[in-house]
């Protein structure tokens, strides 16, 4: 399994398949030069998630916690 595929398993099993919904089956995982980033389908900007994948699902699990959009 790949970095990618590593923090979509991480959204899912955070989230669940009931939490996410379509915003899930939108999202948009990439990284660039400043990171880990998440786009979610119906949000203008991406998320920055952190430079290395533990970072990235530390965030995922906060953003779900306050449910922005996540949840």
């Amino acid at each position: 399994m790949n970095d990618k595929e590593e923090l979509l398993n991480e959204l899912m099993d955070v989230i669940g398949e009931e939490g996410c919904g379509v915003s899930c089956e939108e999202a948009t995982l990439f990284k660039d030069e400043e990171g880990w980033k998440l786009m979610l389908g119906g949000f203008m900007a991406p998320w920055n998630l952190g430079q290395t994948v533990e970072e990235a699902k530390t965030s995922i699990q906060e953003y779900a916690s306050m449910g922005f959009g996540l949840a």
